[in-house]
């Protein structure tokens, strides 16, 4: 059994939040593979299902991000289960929008969420950093991240989800190499190397050979020459 966790605030008015974008990830899953409606558990909402051979449980801690360890760590002793059972998508200043790396272990970076989570489970458990770029300085971080993703970053935000179900199975089944893959693919297609094919050049004609104009006479007589 695994548990992914999705870091937000709860309620409509963070719903779109950049912050928001760990519960964005963890709802697509949940949509896309069929799981069990969410249900209030562990001080967070739930939905349990299975990503290929693995059951999965889904977390969106609804205690605020800063006491999201509470909720993680609730359901990792619940179920008897390590850090190492635990992935945790939250979102990340220091990638760009789009970009998304898998890690494990280390510290928390001063996001709040995962300050919370270490306290409550340590350090070792597994994380998705989705990127939702810098405002440019520390002091307008608070707002840039509580703000909503703008129309602008629609596009890229729907092809991450998308990678993101697309890679799910992989990542439940430890194979972070190919969920990152398969995000990769949906957010950075590659182009195709050919493109239309160029016509063929059409092939010339050979130039007419200029007449020879001379008599018969003189015909004979240069071949004599």
């Amino acid at each position: 059994m695994k548990i992914f966790v999705g870091l937000g605030n709860p309620g409509a008015k963070y719903a779109q939040n950049r912050h928001n974008i760990g519960f964005m990830a963890v709802d697509r899953i949940a949509e896309d593979h069929g799981f069990a409606p969410w249900r209030a558990k562990f001080q967070a909402l739930v939905s349990e299902g299975h990503l290929g051979r693995e059951k999965v449980v889904l977390i969106k801690p609804q205690t605020f991000m800063n006491l999201s360890g509470q909720a993680v760590g609730e359901a990792m002793r619940f179920h008897k289960l390590t850090p190492d059972d635990v992935t945790v998508f939250h979102d990340e200043l220091d990638l760009a929008p789009a970009k998304l790396r898998c890690k494990t272990g280390g510290g928390h970076a001063g996001h709040n969420g995962l300050r919370s989570i270490h306290a409550h489970i340590g350090e070792t458990y597994h994380r998705v950093r989705l990127g939702i770029g810098h405002p440019g300085h520390k002091d307008r971080v608070a707002g840039y991240v509580l703000s909503d993703f703008a129309k602008a970053d629609q596009d890229w935000l729907d092809d991450l989800m998308r990678g993101i179900s697309d890679g799910a199975v992989a990542l439940a089944e430890g194979d972070t190499a190919a969920f990152q893959n398969a995000v990769a693919l949906r957010v950075a297609p590659p182009r195709s190397s050919g493109g239309a094919a160029k016509p063929a050049a059409a092939k010339a004609e050979p130039a007419p050979e200029p007449q020879d104009e001379r008599s018969p006479m003189q015909k004979l007589l240069d071949r004599f020459k």
